[in-house]
């Protein structure tokens, strides 16, 4: 093991989320705090807070749950073409910009690789064998950093490896990809980013249209669209928006739900080996701290959203994590409670912009956490440390936690 164990050494995710994890107080308090007065609020309340370089200027703030998922459900009235002058610059376009036929035909090239028959390949095949491998280089310890050594370190590798990505490059490619998200804080680290993603796709794809294999570059080498087969740059960009979304949002989920469990050690005790109670609790970890906070909408027509007035042009900041605690449609929405029925939580997005590696991230969660629990039952909070703590306001994850067993 010592292979992956070395990949991970001296790695620390911390090292690298200056940016991501922005720390700005009591968040989840001030969101509820606008909430309660009005559904839709003028400006973006958090930007200049954060001292981001590249977060859109937003004429609106959708907070409810009800605003959030209007916005986001209506392409006709919201389009999405703000993320070119934010992630576009780096990624090239993506679907994350595309809206109506445009979008739903390049969603399609990538759509067969997270079908149910190829999750159950990848977590049979990929997923318990990785988070096997990963307990194993901790469990005799009796003390770990969940992390660093495993949270930070298992959807890296699944994600490259169905895109087909050599091992060995593994660790190269995750500090690339946070760096390239990074962009909104520091426009060279993310730029200089996306500039080595590229270098470093080209061979491997160049050796992709040659000598096809069984991952998703050989199926993007080989895809049309309208006839044409995808250039390079189309590909990049497919590659720069999947991978970076493979390798953030599962591990900030999953040590978001690991925060939740191990503070309420009850509910810990509840999901141990009852996989349906598991992916319960991920759903409710999902409302109860999103790892993406707010997505970005600009108006196309002149509208209005619970009564306020938005003119076309007008960006919008659709707040995820305020929808996700509205009291309107959650009971208790600050409770971290794995019992709610009927969850409808909005972190996935809502509409035709729904991620599409939903399934897998749901997946590689229930796998990672239904094993660890199973392999390290004694597992609890460390208290020679710090309990650990949710940060950051667009991207929100701990930035350690440290446990014993």
């Amino acid at each position: 093991m010592t292979d992956l164990v070395a990949e991970i050494d001296d790695f620390d995710p911390s090292d690298l989320q200056d940016g991501l994890l922005k720390h700005v107080e009591n968040v989840h308090e001030r969101y509820a705090e606008w909430r309660a007065k009005c559904e839709v609020m003028p400006g973006n309340p958090f930007t200049e807070e954060t001292q981001a370089q590249r977060t859109p200027q937003a004429g609106f703030t959708a907070l409810s749950h009800a605003a959030v998922s209007e916005v986001l459900s209506d392409s006709e009235r919201f389009s999405t073409e703000f993320y070119a002058d934010i992630m576009g610059v780096v990624m090239g376009r993506t679907m994350l910009q595309m809206d109506g036929p445009e979008h739903r035909s390049h969603r399609l090239l990538a759509t067969p690789a997270f079908r149910q028959k190829m999750l159950d390949h990848w977590r049979t095949d990929l997923v318990e064998v990785v988070c096997d491998e990963l307990i194993s280089s901790f469990e005799g310890r009796g003390h770990a950093e969940l992390v660093k050594e495993y949270t930070f370190a298992f959807p890296v590798q699944v994600i490259a490896r169905m895109i087909g990505l050599p091992r060995a490059d593994y660790r190269r490619f995750q500090r690339l990809s946070i760096e390239l998200l990074n962009v909104v804080y520091d426009w060279d680290v993310g730029t200089k980013a996306a500039a080595s993603l590229r270098e470093y796709f080209k061979p491997i794809l160049d050796d992709r249209r040659r000598n096809p294999q069984d991952d998703l570059i050989s199926a993007l080498a080989g895809a049309e669209l309208d006839g044409q087969q995808l250039t390079d740059e189309e590909i990049y960009a497919f590659l720069l928006l999947i991978l970076p979304a493979g390798v953030e949002t599962t591990y900030r989920s999953s040590g978001n739900l690991l925060v939740a469990l191990l503070t309420h050690p009850q509910h810990l005790d509840e999901v141990r080996g009852n996989e349906p109670a598991l992916r319960t609790a991920i759903e409710e970890g999902l409302r109860w701290e999103p790892p993406i906070t707010a997505l970005v909408r600009t108006a196309v027509v002149d509208t209005e959203v619970a009564g306020v007035a938005i003119k076309t042009g007008d960006g919008v900041n659709v707040s995820i994590a305020s929808a996700n605690r509205d009291p309107a449609k959650f009971s208790d929405p600050a409770t971290f409670n794995p019992h709610r029925d009927g969850l409808s939580h909005l972190t996935f997005g809502y509409g035709p912009h729904m991620c599409l590696g939903m399934h897998l991230a749901r997946m590689e969660s229930a796998v990672a956490l239904g094993m660890l629990f199973e392999r390290i039952p004694g597992l609890r909070l460390d208290p020679a440390y710090e309990e650990p703590k949710i940060t950051g306001v667009a991207f929100r994850s701990p930035a350690a936690i440290h446990v014993t067993f």
